[in-house]
């Protein structure tokens, strides 16, 4: 899979045009969790990006010319040539587990500016109508298990269900097709990974630091985290990082 990214690549910097854009072939997928403040005793404070922070964080992309996809689109333009278009700037907004917040803060941000994003659903964490809500607004479903275990600890029958098992609940409740793949805790090892092949997806996302990569193993795709002392500034030296 990752030769046959290379050869798009190729391929569309030989047969473009000499004014087209150049290839986009690092695009930044930033992981957010929970859109909201920790409520009191909360366990992992840190994985809560405060609504206001959030806002910001936007309109900081958005002021810098960046534009929301999802994976699929992505992929699509990867595994064309780039002859299926992206926006200038590219990013993809993923948000782990699936949490109210989703809905009632993340998504009318991002419809504002037409954005799209990805929820990595982890079945049970939103019920079905909010998840419907999100599709409505152009958002990607993808799969997070059933349980969140750390996968590289779980026994083979468990690792079945969780991979392949949670993608085939999401295709026959909302119908969708469930491409991509995101590791609990980004805990995997080549056994997991052969376990998201077997199951179909086309990729996987890990909290490994970094943008996303033609030249990576699409089934070890790079995150950026964003933690809620990030701020704005937190993000953009992140994004430089990356780069």
């Amino acid at each position: 899979m990752t030769r046959l990214f290379a050869a798009a690549a190729l391929a569309l910097a030989c047969c473009a045009p000499a004014a087209a854009r150049a290839p986009v072939t690092r695009v930044p997928i930033l992981e957010f969790h929970v859109i909201g403040d920790p409520p009191p005793g909360a366990p992992n404070p840190a994985l809560y990006d405060a609504p206001e922070t959030f806002r910001a964080q936007v309109r900081w992309l958005a002021v810098h010319g960046y534009h929301g996809v999802t994976l699929d689109e992505l992929f699509r333009y990867w595994r064309t040539a780039g002859w299926l278009a992206l926006p200038p700037r590219p990013i993809v907004l993923s948000f782990d587990d699936g949490y109210p917040q989703d809905v009632t803060v993340a998504m009318p941000v991002l419809r504002a500016r037409r954005w799209r994003a990805v929820l990595n659903l982890q079945i049970g964490n939103l019920v079905p109508a909010r998840v419907r809500q999100l599709l409505a607004a152009g958002w990607e479903i993808d799969a997070h298990t059933f349980t969140h275990p750390d996968l590289t600890l779980v026994d083979d029958a468990r690792l079945r269900r969780e991979i392949a098992g949670s993608r085939r609940w999401i295709q026959l409740v909302f119908g969708v097709p469930v491409d991509f793949f995101a590791y609990p805790f980004g805990r995997y090892d080549a056994r997991v990974v052969a376990a998201v092949r077997r199951a179909g997806y086309l990729g996987a996302e890990t909290q490994v630091p970094g943008s996303a990569s033609l030249a990576d193993d699409v089934y070890r795709l790079r995150r950026i985290e964003i933690l809620r002392t990030d701020g704005v500034a937190g993000l953009v030296a992140k994004l430089d990082a990356s780069a």
